[in-house]
């Protein structure tokens, strides 16, 4: 039996697998005729997968539906394929950079473009966030990519395909060429990528698009329209119908509910505080030398004690950080989901140790005396740290919050794995 993709031809999720099918020499057939909204929702379709989503693969074994597993599955189809590398550090790699186009680029590139097209609530604090999101993850890219040709080793691997169809919705629907000219070895990575022959097969001609689309409002599914009746030549006009008017009270209802200001955040009705938090973030960000001597003395002459309140934070369960880039990517959406508190915090998180397990720890800077209600309410991850306020008064306490600020290294006599900031 041939591996049968379901999906339409223009899904980048099925790109994946079947730009691995083409390196792989692994048969794969897309269905013929699928509908997006009707072939998905039929009872065939839905015994591969109850939730009635794209892509699945038919496979002699059973179904296989989530966009890399299926790109997993055809890799593996080949024994001894070079898109999962050569040896257990490339493999690890490779799986890294899947759930790193996974995580940071991929959502942030859907919640910047499907409101826009109307799919869910068009906020505008939303997709700020996003795209500050992925910039950083495309700064954190580019990085990596200025010294790598490929993401792993010395060839094309699972990797890039991934990341590449992932990047492709973002590359023809919203990252214009000012948006992508800040990262030009992701530009690079992207294009050559997509100009390889195993690509372009699937992908066919990839065009940059020029302009961010405009927002869109939400769509509602279209009601049917009823017949026309024809006239006859003798039927009266109907008068249009007028709506019965609103009882008084009624639209004195709604026009005080229309006045009433939207609720500010409880830290907005805080006394105004002499450290301006843009200012700090601006300082850290663009001090590039001295920076014990300019940002962090900067740091202690901007903090305000009343106004602001740091604290640090310790990973519960360090034990189980056992593999590196596992735990990387814990921290990092840990960060992702804090994108709520942006506009009140700043943060500096280190994961700590050479080898296994690997320490989590932070540094926190809140609006306000106490941790904010509204963070602990609605990120999940605060309750998987331990947290205790510092004490400046402490000189150890304001100089350890100085380290963590610097990415010391070492860092309490052990060796910096990597460091990540929430600005």
């Amino acid at each position: 039996m041939a591996l049968v993709l379901h999906a339409g031809n223009n899904n980048k999720n099925a790109f994946k697998a079947l730009i691995a099918a083409e390196y792989s020499g692994v048969q794969v057939e897309l269905t013929k005729n699928f509908e997006m909204g009707v072939s998905n929702k039929s009872p065939e379709f839905l015994k591969m997968n109850p939730l009635g989503k794209v892509p699945v693969l038919e496979t002699p074994d059973g179904p296989v539906f989530e966009s890399n597993a299926i790109a997993r599955y055809v890799t593996r189809s080949k024994s001894d394929n070079p898109l999962y590398g050569s040896s257990l550090i490339e493999y690890a790699l490779i799986e890294q950079w899947i759930d790193f186009a996974t995580t940071e680029i991929d959502p942030n590139i859907g919640r910047w473009f499907y409101p826009r097209l109307g799919f869910v609530p068009y906020l505008p604090p939303v997709e700020e966030s996003a795209i500050s999101a992925l910039k950083r993850a495309l700064g954190a890219l580019n990085t990596h990519l200025a010294s790598n040709t490929y993401l792993v080793g010395h060839s094309v691997t699972l990797a890039d395909i991934i990341l590449t169809c992932n990047l492709h919705l973002g590359f023809v629907r919203v990252m214009t060429k000012s948006f992508t000219l800040e990262f030009p070895h992701v530009e690079r990575h992207f294009w050559t990528m997509v100009n390889q022959p195993n690509f372009r097969k699937i992908l066919g001609e990839v065009k940059q698009v020029e302009a961010v689309p405009p927002v869109q409002s939400a769509k509602k599914p279209s009601q049917p329209k009823e017949p026309a009746k024809p006239k006859t030549k003798n039927e009266p006009k109907k008068e249009a119908k007028e709506e019965p008017a609103k009882p008084k009270a009624e639209v004195a209802d709604e026009e005080e509910e229309a006045s009433k200001p939207k609720a500010k955040n409880p830290l907005d009705l805080l006394p105004p505080s002499k450290m301006i938090l843009d200012d700090w973030k601006r300082l850290y960000s663009n001090t590039k030398t001295n920076f014990r001597e300019v940002a962090i003395k900067g740091f202690w002459d901007m903090y305000d004690p009343e106004g602001y309140s740091l604290w640090f934070c310790d990973y519960k369960y360090n034990d189980e950080n056992t593999v590196s880039y596992v735990t990387l990517n814990k921290v990092g959406g840990f960060l992702q989901r804090m994108d709520l508190a942006r506009k009140y915090a700043f943060g500096k998180m280190l994961v700590i140790g050479s080898e296994p397990p690997f320490k989590v720890k932070g540094l926190w800077l809140f609006r306000g005396p106490e941790i904010p209600q509204f963070v602990l309410e609605e990120s999940y991850d605060m309750e998987l740290y331990e947290w205790t306020k510092v004490d400046i008064t402490d000189e150890a306490q304001k100089e350890r919050v100085s380290q963590m600020i610097e990415d010391q290294e070492p860092f309490e006599g052990e060796a910096l794995l990597d460091a990540k900031c929430f600005k």
